[in-house]
């Protein structure tokens, strides 16, 4: 009794708590450290689940859309256009079935009164610019391609013209016109200053393709397709989006090429934008040129590289295929124009054909409309580049 009333205060309470071992110790436990080391292994846990499981639609219902070739195309061809781009072009038509393609998609099919068949996207091809049985739809919307019949829209698309063989003795000229579609109003006058001869080439990039790619089949213009393909110096030098680029997965360049063929429709075939490193490796450009040859598409290579495989790979794939021999405004003024085309002509007069490029400038194309107008037809025309393509057998 003496001792409990002589003690410190508290000190009897204290060896109370500690004689009941366990009795309150939960309290002292470091809660805060624990919440936060749960909240770590839950995010280490979700991590390591995207990580491996490698599917961020998880759960989500996909549907794949095929897409159909003539012929035997690559798998990684027909993976790609499978599962299609995310970035679809806004003007693409939407992907309705078309006769001839994949029966898995979906379409319309009305029996008209006269027995025809037709579908959804008839329509949306015919305003595109292209025939209905030359296209195929995938998640970007129409893509070329090579008929039922074995009809390819190089032969369907070709303006109409005399060959080397049938020239009579005259020498015939190809001028390819490069760069349409980025500027309205060039475009325009373009179409209405120059001689339905003269081919026109579309850059993938501008507003309004289907419209004025509709004006230039309307005026009887040939048309092809631009193609970005990487120079040595890129990105330095950069052709725009959707390069196609050396050392790059074949699916990602097949990917590239399919928004590219979406752009635009009722074109004969491609010419490369750029694009001296790409056309010097044939394990890249192999794939591309290979496609090309299962769509029906032809290939013109613009000339700037003496190191191009495009003919070796153009022969072996069954593409359509010539070069540009030389470039009319490389300095961009009606004098040195002038002096090009005179040049030219000699080439064509000596070897009997000749293809140049140029670009679509004010100065080119209003110099380009008044050499055409003064040429001697007796001698020498204008055809479509076509025209003077080598053609497989």
């Amino acid at each position: 009794m003496t001792d409990e009333l002589s003690a410190p205060l508290g000190n009897k309470r204290r060896k109370r708590a500690s004689a009941q071992p366990g009795h309150g110790g939960w309290r002292r436990w470091p809660w805060a450290r624990i919440g936060l080391a749960c909240l770590g292994l839950a995010a280490l846990f979700v991590t390591g689940w995207v990580i491996v499981v490698n599917d961020p639609a998880g759960g989500r219902p996909i549907a794949e859309a095929p897409v159909s070739n003539q012929g035997q195309p690559n798998p990684v061809a027909i993976e790609v256009g499978a599962q299609g781009p995310s970035d679809a072009p806004a003007d693409a038509a939407p992907a309705t079935g078309l006769p001839g393609t994949s029966p898995d998609g979906p379409s319309i099919i009305t029996l008209g009164e006269d027995g025809t068949i037709t579908t959804s996207a008839d329509r949306a091809a015919t305003e595109f610019g292209a025939l209905p049985a030359l296209v195929e739809t995938t998640q970007l919307g129409l893509l070329p391609r090579t008929g039922a019949d074995g009809l390819t829209p190089f032969e369907a698309y070709a303006r109409p013209s005399l060959s080397p063989n049938a020239a009579g003795g005259r020498a015939l000229i190809a001028v390819v016109m490069t760069g349409l579609g980025l500027n309205e109003t060039s475009t325009r006058d373009a179409i209405e200053m120059l001689p339905g001869t003269v081919t026109l080439a579309f850059a993938p990039y501008g507003q309004g393709l289907v419209d004025l790619t509709a004006q230039a089949r309307a005026a009887g213009h040939e048309l092809m397709l631009e193609i970005p393909l990487e120079p040595f110096d890129y990105p330095q030098n950069d052709p725009g989006p959707h390069t196609l680029l050396v050392e790059h997965p074949p699916r990602e360049n097949l990917e590239k090429l399919y928004w590219l063929l979406s752009r635009i429709g009722g074109y004969t075939g491609l010419i490369n934008h750029m694009g001296a490193r790409f056309t010097a490796s044939a394990a890249d450009f192999g794939p591309i040129m290979e496609e090309l040859g299962l769509r029906g598409l032809g290939y013109l290579d613009n000339g700037t590289s003496a190191r191009s495989v495009a003919p070796q790979l153009a022969a072996q794939n069954g593409v359509p295929f010539a070069r540009v021999d030389m470039v009319l405004d490389e300095n961009p003024s009606r004098t040195a124009i002038l002096e090009k085309l005179e040049a030219l002509e000699a080439q064509a007069a000596e070897r009997g054909w000749a293809i140049a490029t140029i670009s679509a400038l004010p100065v080119s194309i209003r110099t380009l409309s008044q050499w055409a107008q003064s040429l001697d037809e007796d001698s020498m025309l204008i055809v479509p580049v076509s025209a003077l393509a080598t053609k497989p057998d």
